[in-house]
């Protein structure tokens, strides 16, 4: 059976998106961190904010090039249905691999049960297992009611503020302290928490209908979604603000808007108009990337970290420009190491897929 052909755009977005997911996740000083390079503290959006999102919008959008293909082609559901699964459950189980060396190896960590990987894992299966059994408008019928649905659960549940939201009880009740944060009052809240995954799971389909779009050649098409998803989106956020936390409708329909724009930019720039792919390199070892940059953060604090900040960072740049430039510099500095690392594995043609 022929292999879907592989967009250079697509691996490109998603390698963009990775690289700005190091370059967040692993500042020098979290003290010192531009506001840019930070998320909102609550309601709001930052650049920071959109990077997860776009990441589950390429999940589907791949879903879309790479398992539609196929069933196309007359691969059986069951085969199709049994990859997922098993690629979700290897996605997961490293999440939660990480979470517990995380827990094991730095200093105050707890175990925790939700995780960026775990919902990748969590919404890479339910879209492509949508993808094989249902139709279009089915599948529309699932993010309109996933959407309304969850508005109507942020209602119901009174409180939106932080802990006392439906949200956070939610976890705290399932979880208990097997969560991001807890309170001083005991409560809980996980920003991957569990009721928060519907509506990413409705990002990540309008990713799927996207892919299904782009493989159709219908831009224009893509361009009036994404146009359309924002003014929903900005309709929305008066009633039911920008919360990544909460992962709130007007959220998810924000990020994917500019995430469909984004990738109606960088199919007509790369894939059309011949520019290079950058990001290409991240793209094609994401997940690889990803997890290896998380390793590297549990145990970079117990080879020094702190004492490399200061010896190659802090000493020369802070005098000379205050304390966020070093900050950022190492944040640079750690997405440049592993941009080395997936070139290397690029050249070597090793790519790790779960």
């Amino acid at each position: 059976m022929t292999e879907p052909r592989r967009l250079a755009s697509l691996d490109a977005l998603r390698g963009c998106t990775v690289a700005a997911m190091l370059l967040v996740n692993d500042p020098g000083d979290w003290g010192h961190v531009y506001w840019p390079l930070d998320h909102a503290a609550w309601n709001g959006c930052t650049p920071t904010d959109l990077v997860f999102p776009f990441f589950l919008y390429v999940v589907g959008v791949s879903v879309a090039l790479a398992i539609l293909p196929r069933l196309q082609h007359g691969a059986a559901r069951s085969v199709l249905e049994r990859a997922v699964w098993w690629r979700a459950l290897r996605i997961f189980g490293l999440g939660l691999a990480i979470n517990l060396l995380a827990a094991l190896l730095m200093p105050g960590a707890h175990m925790r049960i939700p995780g960026v990987l775990q919902r990748i894992a969590i919404c890479y299966a339910a879209v492509a297992l949508l993808a094989i059994h249902t139709r279009p408008r089915q599948q529309w019928a699932a993010i309109v009611l996933l959407l309304l649905g969850y508005s109507g659960l942020l209602w119901l549940g009174g409180s939106m503020q932080p802990w006392t939201n439906i949200v956070s009880r939610t976890d705290s009740a399932v979880f208990g302290r097997f969560v991001w944060t807890i309170s001083a009052s005991g409560r809980g809240h996980d920003p991957e928490g569990l009721l928060s995954t519907l509506p990413a799971i409705a990002g990540c389909l309008l990713g799927l209908r996207a892919g299904c779009a782009l493989q159709r050649q219908q831009l224009t098409s893509l361009l009036l979604a994404g146009l359309l998803a924002l003014l929903l989106s900005l309709l929305w956020s008066h009633w039911l603000p920008f919360n990544k936390n909460l992962w709130t409708p007007s959220y998810v329909l924000w990020t994917t808007g500019l995430a469909t724009l984004a990738l109606l930019g960088f199919h007509w720039l790369i894939d059309v108009r011949g520019w290079p792919a950058l990001g290409r390199r991240f793209g094609m070892n994401a997940i690889a990337a990803y997890a290896g940059s998380e390793l590297m953060q549990i145990l970079l604090p117990r080879l020094g970290q702190a004492s490399w900040y200061r010896t190659l960072f802090t000493g020369w740049l802070t005098p000379r420009f205050g304390p966020f430039v070093p900050s950022l510099a190492w944040a640079v500095a750690f997405v440049v190491c592993w941009w080395l690392i997936v070139w290397t594995m690029d050249r070597r043609r090793i790519y790790l897929k779960l």
